[in-house]
């Protein structure tokens, strides 16, 4: 039997979700944001991310998570001088302030906080294609969360956000994999995930 490659998984689920009908996700990223409010707890420091494309989620989501934490982050996306992703850096969420970044990204205005800003968090909401249930994430292969996630704190929850049929049995791993403790899925809620 033949192994499929991250990158034929990576088109595969991309291929998926463009054929997902907007009023499926919109229903998909109210299910998200509900499911999250039960799972957040009032206070502290929590990183988000803004969906692009066909990502699971919505702005609504940032909104609640401002409503009942003390903080909420986004990621800023850089690179070397020679394109080579760098940790993220990150800046506070203010609602009706963000800005296009670096490839037309969403991020928050300045001033950003160094990529250290990331170990205050006590819930890291992490963007994925797919997570299986031993934590292994599926990412768009840039590289920058797995060079991020290492300065996390160690007791934060790191929760990939996808959509149900994403939360898999098993997905090639690697080395510098950083494992997610949790999934958020429309249907299925906060799912722990059992790391190996």
């Amino acid at each position: 039997m033949a192994t499929t490659t991250k990158a034929e998984m990576r088109d595969r689920l991309l291929t998926a979700r463009r054929g997902v009908a907007a009023e499926v996700r919109a229903e998909e990223a109210r299910l998200l944001a509900s499911e999250l409010e039960a799972a957040v707890s009032g206070g502290g420091t929590v990183c988000g991310y803004v969906p692009v494309g066909t990502e699971p989620g919505c702005i609504e989501m940032l909104d609640m998570l401002l409503r009942r934490s003390a903080r909420v982050l986004l990621p800023v996306a850089r690179t070397a001088a020679d394109d080579t992703p760098l940790p993220l850096r990150w800046g506070e969420y203010r609602r009706g302030e963000l800005t296009r970044g670096r490839w037309g990204l969403l991020e928050p205005a300045e001033p950003h906080l160094p990529a250290s800003a990331l170990a205050e968090a006590g819930a890291i909401l992490v963007p994925a294609l797919a997570v299986d249930r031993s934590g292994v994430r599926l990412g768009r292969g840039g590289g920058f969360y797995d060079r991020s996630l290492t300065g996390r704190n160690t007791d934060a929850r790191l929760i990939a956000v996808v959509r149900d049929e994403e939360l898999i049995d098993e997905l090639p791993a690697e080395p510098h994999d950083v494992r997610m403790t949790h999934a958020l899925t429309p249907h299925g809620g906060l799912t722990p995930l059992f790391r190996r």
